[in-house]
């Protein structure tokens, strides 16, 4: 089972989701998208919540409101964290997310340290988890099919680019050899070089 939640903080809305345990996690970590942001309590159990950034977005320019409010259903989901004041929230962009087979599930590491931000936390804010909880729904999706689906689209939107691109560079140039022509037509015919029978010295029209 998953949970989403939509954060109306922004407009349009960000979407926050988790899986319900362990095992879910591990879904998600293997079936996220590029576009996922990954959130968790810094050295405590804790529920794993991402946030799917628009298109468009980046990792590095999601808004202050939207990181709290991921900070805070991290917070409020890890049971001694919500507990507790001043903790750390680590996030990074879900493809920095490194999982091996000998890890527990649930478990990850990071590919590039320089990738992970942290955000501190001061106190539980319940007016954010409340205001949450208010859009929280339940699903049973398939993960691997929503990510398989959403690549098949991507892969369509860069056929698509590619070939707008290829047809844009065959039309520049049909034009350029258009032009080159027209210059090299202009240049064959130029009048400081034609010459009539006036220029030969025969000024007669008797041609006897």
């Amino acid at each position: 089972m998953v949970f989403y939640f939509e954060s109306n903080v922004v407009s349009p809305p960000c979407h926050l989701y988790m899986g319900k345990d362990k095992h879910e996690n591990e879904e998600l970590i293997r079936w996220g998208w590029p576009e996922d942001v990954w959130f968790h309590v810094s050295d405590l159990s804790s529920a794993h919540v991402y946030l799917r950034l628009q298109k468009g977005q980046t990792f590095a320019d999601i808004p202050t409101e939207v990181l709290n409010d991921a900070a805070q259903l991290v917070k409020a989901n890890s049971i001694q964290g919500n507990k507790m004041k001043n903790i750390e929230v680590v996030y990074t962009p879900w493809e920095n997310l490194k999982k091996t087979p000998a890890m527990e599930a649930g478990q990850v590491a990071f590919h590039r340290d320089d990738q992970v931000k942290k955000i501190l936390v001061e106190k539980r804010n319940n007016e954010i988890v409340n205001r949450l909880n208010k859009t929280k729904k339940e699903d049973h999706p398939d993960l691997r099919e929503q990510r398989e689906k959403r690549d098949m689209e991507e892969n369509k939107e860069k056929k698509r680019a590619l070939q707008m691109q290829q047809a844009k560079e065959k039309d520049e140039l049909k034009r350029k050899e258009e032009e080159a022509k027209i210059r090299n037509y202009v240049g064959f015919f130029k009048p400081d070089q034609m010459k009539s029978n006036y220029d030969d010295g025969n000024e007669s029209d008797d041609f006897m």
